[in-house]
């Protein structure tokens, strides 16, 4: 449906849309007269495909795209023929519609349906490029990096080349990891040793004799110790947790009532 092309049957005009359109930008027709309200009702039973006598009792018709279009375009038009009207009837009540003349309304007016007109064909200019881009699927990352240029090679040494060929064809000396291994001290190195000293005294704390001796042979040392309570040689006390370990010489008589109690 065109709105250039809707009939109106109106007291002051009778014709085309575009026609009454042309006759108020001339000033040929007093747009006071104009029944602007007879036209919105003469576009709906048009567009509704109603005749005015027996509109009522149709049922009404969704409406497709072509004739939201349309009622756009009417909007548009009948707004700005209001704005005209208001601006004409309602001087007094109204003194600041009144800065405008008459010519001048009829220039805005004009101005507005150019602009208007400019605004559809760029609609549908957008509407035709997205139909034609629609398969497309642009970037969405960051550009890439422009390809580097291939760089000359320059002239090289036959016999610096032969050295570095050589070099690499050489196999590879062997990565000696003797320095990683773990070197235990023996078991009776440290079990003579504590035997040795409580030789000389009946008892010492373990914390002293460690000395500078490293984790691994602290702990050693203390398997030392556990071989030597095995063997009811010594006796280990400790007064409460992390407190100093103590360690006693067995006498014979303590020694045989350990076996004994053991035995039992």
């Amino acid at each position: 449906m065109r709105v250039a092309e809707l009939e109106l049957d109106l007291e002051a005009f009778e014709g085309p849309f575009d026609l009454l359109l042309t006759l108020v930008l001339k000033e040929e027709i007093d747009l006071a007269e104009v029944d602007v309200a007879g036209i919105v009702l003469t576009f709906i039973e048009t567009l509704l495909g109603r005749a005015r006598s027996g509109a009522a009792d149709e049922a009404e018709r969704e409406l497709g795209e072509g004739d939201l279009e349309a009622c756009g375009e009417f909007l548009v038009l009948v707004s700005a023929l209001l704005e005209l009207k208001a601006r004409l009837l309602f001087d007094d009540e109204a003194p600041e519609l009144a800065e405008l003349e008459p010519e001048e309304a009829a220039e805005e007016l004009a101005r507005r349906l150019v602009e208007y007109r400019r605004m559809k064909e760029a609609s549908a200019w957008l509407a035709s490029r997205l139909e034609q881009e629609r398969d497309r699927y642009f970037r969405l990352g960051p550009a890439p990096l422009r390809p580097i240029g291939e760089r000359p090679i320059v002239a090289q040494d036959a016999a610096a080349l032969a050295a570095a060929l050589r070099e690499l064809a050489t196999p590879p000396k062997v990565v000696s990891l003797a320095h990683m291994s773990l070197r235990y001290p023996p078991l009776e190195q440290f079990v003579e040793r504590f035997r040795s000293l409580l030789g000389r005294r009946s008892r010492f704390d373990f914390e002293d004799e460690l000395g500078d001796l490293s984790r691994v042979e602290q702990a050693i040392a203390f398997l030392a110790l556990l071989e030597l309570g095995r063997l009811g040689e010594i006796a280990i006390s400790q007064a409460a947790p992390f407190a100093p370990i103590r360690v006693e010489r067995k006498t014979k008589e303590r020694s045989s009532v350990w076996t004994n109690a053991r035995s039992a």
